[in-house]
């Protein structure tokens, strides 16, 4: 069975290459450029069509330069579908310029200061024995699994938000396309 699981989620994991499934949508995601390693994680997150309320998070919280910086990052970019499952009157507040330090907390814990493909990401769970706990950049700490046969990441709150797409490659990092915002502590 372990076997089975395992390699359900190597297809799962490493196969996707645009969003299958999103929720509530059918939608696929269409990119500015197919060629992202001329672009940052940033550029591709503008050039998305699905990543509207992410980049205007950016704008607010003043992160859009640090992401166009070396990195390496790897970002794990909610869609606006993930985003609308905030409820609207907490998501606006979170966007105005008093909320700003929690804004930039909440969106660099999508963030990881290294580079962390799908496959490094699969071997770490596998070498967890099914878990794996990834340091983010705001500091908290999210932990990846598979469950339901599909690669999760769990926060510190217990919420799990499913990981869609893999490996979209920039110059300056990797980004995952992920269902649900994680939110920390």
């Amino acid at each position: 069975m372990k076997i089975l699981n395992f390699a359900l989620f190597t297809v799962c994991l490493l196969g996707f290459v645009q969003i299958n499934a999103q929720c509530s949508s059918s939608k696929k995601t269409h990119y500015v450029s197919n060629n992202h390693h001329t672009q940052t994680v940033v550029d591709i997150a503008v050039g998305s069509d699905i990543h509207k309320t992410l980049v205007t998070a950016l704008q607010a919280a003043d992160l859009v330069d640090a992401l166009k910086g070396d990195g390496p990052f790897t970002v794990f970019a909610p869609t606006d579908n993930a985003f609308a499952k905030i409820p609207s009157n907490t998501l606006n507040d979170l966007l105005k310029p008093s909320q700003k330090t929690a804004l930039q907390n909440v969106l660099t814990y999508h963030v990881v200061p290294a580079r962390v493909d799908a496959r490094l990401l699969l071997s770490a769970i596998k070498a967890g024995g099914g878990s794996y706990s990834i340091k983010t950049l705001s500091g908290g700490t999210l932990i990846a699994k598979i469950q339901n046969n599909e690669p999760v990441l769990i926060d510190e709150n217990g919420n799990v938000s499913i990981i869609r797409t893999t490996d979209l490659e920039a110059n300056n990092g990797i980004i995952h396309i992920i269902d649900t915002v994680v939110l920390p502590k």
